[in-house]
Formats: C-alpha cells, structure tokens, sequence
C-alpha cells in the first residue's frame, strides 16, 4: 500500500509539469505533497508494526504473582527448579 502513495504522488508531480494552469499546479504540488507524506508515514508504520512485540505473549500481573510465589516456594522447599516450558 505505501507503494501505491510514491506512485500516486509521481502522477500528480507529473501533472503539474505538464499544466499550463497555476491553479492546476497549486493543486498538483499539494497533492503531490500530501501523497508523499501518507508514504513516508505509512512506511513508517509498517516497520514499527514489524518492531512491536505480540501482546498475547505478555504476562499479566496475576500471572506473575503466582509464578513468583511458586518460585518461592520451591526455593524455600529446596526442590531444584523446574525446566522452563517450551
């Protein structure tokens, strides 16, 4: 989709060197402007959305307490600890 901005903003940069009306290129410029900006924001986008982590993956506070507590309790019983779940 950001493909489709750079594309769509060389049309109107296109269109304003082949106008022979001002406002015709006022508007063009404009529009070639805004395009670009939607690109590099859409860009943008996508790499901090490949960045991010999975939220699904996160531990609740609940969750950690009890594991907490089971570490606990298994270092006061002496018990070796358990291997980490795959």
């Amino acid at each position: 989709m950001p493909w489709l901005y750079l594309l769509l903003a060389l049309a109107a940069f296109a269109v304003a060197f082949k106008t022979t009306s001002v406002a015709v290129l006022v508007i063009s410029l404009l529009l070639a402007l805004g395009l670009l900006l939607a690109w590099v924001l859409s860009l943008v986008a996508q790499r901090v959305g490949s960045r991010s982590r999975d939220t699904a993956a996160m531990i609740d506070p609940e969750e950690l307490r009890r594991l907490r507590a089971q570490a606990e309790a298994r270092r006061n019983s002496g018990q070796p600890p358990a291997p980490p779940a795959a």
